[in-house]
């Protein structure tokens, strides 16, 4: 019997998850240089389009497909490819399973395009086309069927603690954050990086994008209830308080720092604080939470500028925000977990901070081991295939753009549009044609 209830909620929770891609589009188009803004909006678009079809056709299947043999604690079967199977068909919890489907592509969808911030400004777009279904194949499915399709880390279990990811710390944010840190050695720096300020072109539209970003979380972790009941209502609560108390964090590094706070730190403060609550959402008080986003907020302020001492381009910070706060809300599961809670810890096992009668219980321990190894798995997994699966595109159609492109913008170059097209404008209405993008090979100059 359908449950309308949880289904009504499913359905809003997935086209909220659904927003966060756009809103992940205005907060990396925000970010980019005016130049190439359309570009970068659009390799999060592609992704929309890219990925919904191909989890229809083996995505969710090979996630969450039961598999036969050796390979089944690794990768599911193709016993739902296409989806015919689940036409019809009511979950236990008195949902179509249709909306299960639905709801994890949305979760598919963001963790791919999430990795394009890190190589922006520089990469073939056609490239990216052929990067996004081929990652997505041997890595996110894979991944996600560990973490929750019954793969291998189902099985893993230390004094009585299995691992804890309740709406994406290792299978998103890890996983993109690893793949962004591999991608950045396979397409190198920027030009001018280091030595030229590169400050994000539009700021009203990194905020837009933290608004739309920081709403659609709530159907990203509270929709990972699976109901609407007290284990949603707690995901909600700590994932406003947690992401509150990184903004503070974030913005008191800044003053520390630089003797000023700004926009971007607000909206970088954010998104360190959502990523980092996303895989405790529902294992933690909100004291717990807000403790987590401390945390998670005032690392991520630091870890960002990593990568100028040790010179990898991680262009939108995504290797600082989404890697270091994945790593930071998975591994301090193992710490905060509470028995308060009505989810805790699988087992009874809670985090020795805040276990049982004791303030300190050694026994809490197991959870943190296990969830280090969990983190471990995935950013070693990710990070090596998809160095892998850059290099065979790099060698096999190349993957950066040629310099004169970059100088010149991709917008121009590989779109023929402009996001600010007031030259052109002007050209139109005083009746001259629009120039054409430069051929290769050509000299251009900026205007």
């Amino acid at each position: 019997m359908i449950d309308s209830g949880n289904t009504a909620w499913l359905l809003i929770s997935a086209a909220l998850v659904m927003l966060m891609t756009p809103g992940l589009a205005f907060f990396y188009g925000g970010m980019s240089r005016a130049k190439s803004v359309l570009n970068m909006m659009l390799m999060s678009f592609a992704s929309i389009a890219i990925v919904s079809v191909l989890w229809v056709v083996v995505g969710h299947s090979l996630t969450y497909g039961g598999g036969a043999g050796p390979l089944t604690p690794f990768i599911g079967g193709l016993d739902y490819a296409g989806l015919n199977s689940l036409v019809g068909q009511v979950a236990d919890d008195g949902y179509p399973e249709l909306v299960d489907v639905g709801f994890q592509m949305m979760f598919a969808i963001i963790t791919v395009a999430l990795i394009s911030g890190a190589i922006a400004d520089r990469a073939k777009f056609g490239a990216w086309l052929v990067f996004v279904p081929v990652w997505a194949l041997l890595v996110y499915f894979p991944v996600a069927h560990w973490v929750w399709g019954g793969g291998w880390f189902d099985s893993l279990s230390i004094g009585g603690a299995s691992v804890v990811d309740f709406a994406g710390g290792t299978a998103v944010h890890i996983n993109a954050g690893a793949a962004a840190l591999a991608l950045t050695f396979v397409l190198g720096r920027r030009k001018g990086f280091g030595s030229q300020e590169m400050r994000p072109h539009n700021l009203p539209f990194v905020l837009l994008g933290t608004a739309l970003l920081w709403f659609g979380w709530f159907g990203f972790n509270a929709g990972s209830a699976y109901a609407a009941d007290e284990v949603a209502a707690l995901a909600l609560v700590n994932t406003q308080v947690a992401t509150a108390a990184a903004v503070g964090a974030w913005m008191l590094v800044e003053l520390v720092r630089y003797g000023k706070t700004s926009a971007l730190g607000f909206a970088s403060g954010a998104i360190a604080g959502l990523v980092a609550i996303t895989p405790a959402a529902a294992n933690l008080t909100p004291l717990g939470s807000i403790v987590l986003g401390l945390v998670a907020g005032g690392v991520c302020a630091y870890a960002i500028s990593w990568k100028y001492r040790f010179k990898y381009d991680d262009a939108l910070d995504v290797v600082g925000i989404h890697l270091v706060g994945g790593v930071i809300g998975s591994v301090l599961i193992g710490l905060l977990a509470s028995s308060l809670t009505g989810e805790g810890a699988p087992n009874g096992v809670f985090g020795p901070l805040f276990a049982g009668e004791g303030f300190i219980d050694t026994a809490g321990l197991s959870l943190l081991a296990i969830q280090v190894i969990a983190v471990v798995a995935v950013l070693i997994y990710s990070f090596v295939v998809t160095f892998v699966i850059g290099k065979v595109i790099d060698v096999a159609m190349g993957f950066r753009i040629a310099e004169h492109i970059e100088t010149n913008g991709l917008d121009h170059e590989l779109h023929a549009e402009s996001a600010y097209a007031f030259d052109e404008l002007d050209e139109v209405e005083s009746g001259n044609k629009l120039s054409s993008p430069t051929p290769p090979g050509e000299e251009v100059t900026l205007r």
